[in-house]
C-alpha cells in the first residue's frame, strides 16, 4: 500500500472521529433554534427547517445576570489561584524546602479527590461561617480545585529556568522576593496563561460546588441559570441550548486564543537539558 494512499485513509478516519466528537456541538445549536412544537419530532430535523430565535431571546432576557456573575466567580478564581500557586511553585522548585516532596505528592494526590465530598465539607464550614450562598465562598470552592493543578504547573516550568539568572540577581542585591516578581514571573508567562485558563474553565463550568454552595442564592452562576430551565412537567430545551451556546462562547474564544501557551505551558519540564 502506497504512503498517499494510508495518509489518505488516516485523514478519512481523523475527518470522521472529529465528525463524532463535534456531533454534539453541532446538536446543541440545532436545538438552540428548534421550535418548542419541533422538539419531538420522529424522527427529529436535522437542520432547524423552521428555525426560532426563541431561545436566544430567553438567554438576552433572563441568563445575563447569571452570565455576569459567572463571569466574576472565574475571575476572582483565576486570580485567587494565581496568587497563591505561584509563589508555591517558585518555592517548591528552586527554594527547596524541606518535606517539598511529601508537599507535590500531597498535592497530586488532593486532586483525586471527588469534588461533592469537598463540596460536603465547604458547607459545613460556610453553614458555621455564614459564607453560603455567597460568590466569595464559590471563588475559595473553585480555587481549591484548581490550586493543587497549577502548583504541579507551577513547579515543573520554574525548575527550567536557569539558576545563573537567579544567582546572578541575588549577586546583585535582590531578595527572594524581588528574584520572584522581577524575573521569575515575567518568564513563566506561558505557565501563567496555561494556570489561568484551567482555572477560569474549571470554575465557568462548575456544577457541583454552585448547586451544593449557592443553590437559590441571590447571585447563581449559569450552571444553575441553566438548570432552572429543567422542570418536572416543562423542559425548555432550545432555551437550554441557547444559554448553553452562548456560555460557550468565551471558554472558546480564550481556549483559541491561549492555545500556543497553553502547549508550552502544559509541556514544561517533560524535557530537561
Amino acid at each position: 500500500m502506497s504512503t498517499r494512499h494510508t495518509s489518505w485513509w488516516k485523514t478519512a478516519i481523523g475527518v470522521l472521529l472529529t465528525a463524532l466528537m463535534l456531533f454534539p456541538v453541532y446538536w446543541m445549536l440545532n436545538v438552540s433554534f428548534t421550535r418548542d412544537q419541533d422538539m419531538r419530532k420522529s424522527p427529529p430535523d436535522w437542520f432547524p427547517l423552521h428555525g426560532t430565535l426563541e431561545g436566544y431571546r430567553a438567554v438576552i432576557d433572563q441568563q445575563l445576570p447569571y452570565l455576569g456573575t459567572s463571569l466574576v466567580i472565574a475571575l476572582g478564581t483565576v486570580v485567587l489561584t494565581a496568587a497563591i500557586a505561584a509563589p508555591a511553585g517558585y518555592a517548591l522548585a528552586k527554594l527547596r524546602p524541606r518535606g517539598g516532596g511529601a508537599l507535590s505528592f500531597v498535592l497530586l494526590v488532593a486532586q483525586m479527590i471527588p469534588g461533592i465530598i469537598m463540596a460536603m465539607g465547604f458547607y459545613t464550614i460556610y453553614l458555621k461561617l455564614g459564607m453560603l450562598q455567597s460568590v466569595p465562598g464559590l471563588i475559595i470552592a473553585d480555587s481549591t480545585i484548581a490550586v493543587p493543578f497549577a502548583v504541579l504547573i507551577f513547579t515543573a516550568f520554574m525548575d527550567g529556568i536557569p539558576g545563573e539568572l537567579l544567582q546572578a540577581a541575588r549577586t546583585d542585591g535582590a531578595g527572594h522576593l524581588r528574584t520572584f516578581w522581577s524575573i521569575v514571573l515575567p518568564m513563566s508567562r506561558n505557565a501563567i496563561v496555561t494556570v489561568s485558563l484551567f482555572a477560569f474553565l474549571w470554575s465557568w463550568s462548575d456544577f457541583v460546588f454552585a448547586s451544593t454552595l449557592d443553590g437559590g442564592g441571590a447571585h447563581e452562576p449559569i450552571t444553575l441559570g441553566i438548570y432552572h430551565y429543567i422542570g418536572n412537567n416543562n423542559q425548555q430545551w432550545n432555551a437550554i441550548m441557547a444559554t448553553a451556546v452562548v456560555a460557550s462562547i468565551p471558554t472558546a474564544l480564550i481556549l483559541v486564543l491561549a492555545q500556543r501557551y497553553v502547549a508550552a505551558g502544559v509541556t514544561a519540564g517533560a524535557v530537561k537539558d
